[in-house]
């Protein structure tokens, strides 16, 4: 138990501080690093740790990514982005357009790939615009992780937690679509408070302004006809796979493989953009998870903590969640929880997890992938995030989330509709 302990310790540490001094290790090698050394050290055999990872929820990511690439190569989200920016004419309405856009963007497609694609229009907007772009780009980033909260294909944790839970995409839609819109209008509310003044003194200036600016990605409109439908049948399928009884990684594998085949686009240039890294990360953390739960050591510590399937539950994981994701980030924090909230029946806590993981997310810079991208993407673009100013917004944004994400859900369950 002790040797289990000492390496699933070791792996989130790697986890929580990426590119500890002198040592070569990142959060993907430092999961793989553990799950190597629960098979090396015997922890785990060989067997047994290939029983540990989660094929369906891998599958689910492969069968997402794959879809996204297709629509990401033929220029899907620079015409989503460039419509979208087009007809703002203030600055009022493009932090509003962009917010929006994002956040229901995120929702249906993998929150990332979302503002990976989205960060370099908003940034030649806002230089054309003369406007400041960092406050747009931090509304784009909070905007894709709340939005991404909606649905079970918005991010990785809820797709980890779709699947593992059994909780169907309508009714995981149904519990989370309300706060997902309530915190987009709460982003809203918090960032016109922040900059509105600055706003205000740009405006006469931009109204009417042309909006010109290089598409990130050329695009292919003959492609997009072939693929759109593609997306939209893969939606449709997703919210009616209960009532098929269709399971939703199928679905997902089924859309990215016929996605491909239909582009045009060379297939084995489809596979190399895949983020084989992610899938990685995942399957090396529910090995090191695995033999953690195996030897005893989840037992150990789970033991100690008492969370029942209440309002208190409710509570306690958002709490636990807003706190730990600016540790360790999301994923590998959703892969740790995830022994706790099975030990509960019902979906409360599942709901509760994906709701304060993803929204937790929003407090600082490192708190999520989304936010990190974005930040990158900026950097890319000769643009500084400070940590600070994300913070000081981020702080603010992810209380008033998380508030009214435990109302919602205590509302929910209150009257039955949260089970």
């Amino acid at each position: 138990m002790l040797l289990a302990a000492l390496i699933l310790a070791a792996t989130y540490l790697g986890v929580a501080f990426t590119r500890l001094p002198r040592v070569n290790i990142d959060r993907p090698a430092a999961a793989l690093a553990g799950a190597v050394l629960m098979v090396a050290l015997g922890v785990l055999t060989f067997e047994e740790a290939v029983a540990a990872i989660d094929y369906n929820t891998l599958a689910l990511l492969l069968g997402m990514m794959l879809l996204v690439v297709v629509m990401q190569s033929q220029g899907f989200f620079t015409l989503l982005a460039t419509r979208t920016v087009a007809i703002a004419n203030t600055p009022g309405k493009l932090m509003a357009s962009v917010v929006l856009v994002t956040a229901v963007s995120s929702a249906f497609m993998v929150n990332d790939v979302v503002v990976l694609l989205f960060t370099p229009v908003v940034v030649q907007t806002c230089r054309t615009q003369s406007l400041n772009p960092v406050p747009y780009l931090i509304g784009e980033a909070m905007a894709s992780n709340i939005g991404s909260t909606a649905t079970i294909v918005g991010n990785p944790q809820n797709m980890l937690i779709g699947v593992t839970s059994s909780i169907s995409f309508a009714r995981f839609f149904g519990y989370l679509a309300p706060i997902a819109a309530a915190s987009t209008l709460i982003l809203l509310a918090v960032l016109w408070v922040f900059y509105s003044r600055t706003w205000a003194k740009k405006e006469a200036a931009v109204i009417g302004r042309a909006i010109e600016f290089s598409s990130p990605v050329p695009i292919n409109y003959q492609g997009l006809k072939r693929s759109a439908p593609v997306l939209v049948a893969a939606m449709a399928a997703f919210f009616l796979s209960s009532f098929l009884g269709i399971r939703v990684p199928l679905v997902a594998l089924v859309a990215g493989v016929a996605a491909m085949l239909l582009s045009g686009i060379k297939p084995s240039e489809v596979i190399q953009k895949v983020d084989w890294v992610l899938l990685l990360f995942f399957g090396g953390l529910f090995v090191v998870i695995g033999g953690a739960r195996q030897a005893g050591v989840l037992d150990l510590l789970l033991d100690r903590v008492d969370v029942a399937s209440t309002v208190g539950g409710i509570v306690s994981i958002h709490a636990v969640s807003a706190v730990a994701s600016q540790l360790v980030s999301n994923v590998p924090l959703t892969v740790l929880m995830i022994p706790l909230v099975e030990r509960v029946p019902g979906d409360t806590l599942w709901i509760s997890l994906a709701a304060g993981a993803t929204l937790g997310g929003n407090a600082t810079i490192i708190g999520a992938v989304a936010n990190i991208i974005v930040a990158e993407g900026a950097y890319r673009e000769g643009i500084v995030m400070k940590f600070m100013e994300f913070l000081k917004v981020g702080l603010v944004v992810t209380t008033l989330t998380l508030l009214a994400s435990i109302g919602v859900l205590w509302l929910e369950f209150a009257v039955g509709f949260l089970r």
